[in-house]
């Protein structure tokens, strides 16, 4: 009899830098600990698993800066540069590594059909749940984390 793995499922529903490197982060990590790993992509987080949705997130500063025209880009820059300094993987780069140690990138159907989203825009292996399939799939989770 095989023995079941420990479940955990992440829910991103931001496409910023700060909203998309939580959930790939540790969702590889639970795969990395023998966990089966799930990341539920819901509202503008969708936009990372659309085909180039990676290489257009960006880092959006809380508060009055990020209200200043084009000082998002300025910090999207400065934040990179932050990333590749500290030897840390582009989401793009993430992303495959996830899927490549199991992590399943899952779109959440209801988005997709809000914002009118075809099925081929999304990276491969990309696959649709809808709520209900996520809540099936969480309540059996030992880790469920909102990112």
């Amino acid at each position: 009899m095989a023995e079941t793995k420990d479940k955990a499922g992440f829910i991103c529903v931001k496409d910023s830098l700060d909203g998309a490197y939580p959930s790939l982060v540790l969702g590889i990590n639970a795969a990395r600990q023998g966990m089966e790993s799930k990341i539920f992509y819901s509202f503008m987080g969708l936009n990372l698993v659309i085909k180039g949705g990676v290489d257009r997130a960006k880092f959006i500063p809380p508060g009055a800066m990020g209200i200043i025209p084009g000082f998002s880009s300025l910090a999207t820059s400065m934040m990179k540069k932050k990333i590749e300094k500290a030897h840390i993987p582009s989401l793009g780069e993430l992303q495959e590594v996830a899927q490549i140690e199991g992590v399943e990138l899952i779109a959440c159907k209801m988005t997709i059909d809000m914002m009118e989203i075809k099925e081929d825009k999304l990276l491969e292996g990309v696959v649709i749940w809808t709520a209900d399939d996520f809540l099936k799939y969480a309540r059996e989770c030992k880790v469920c984390l909102f990112t």
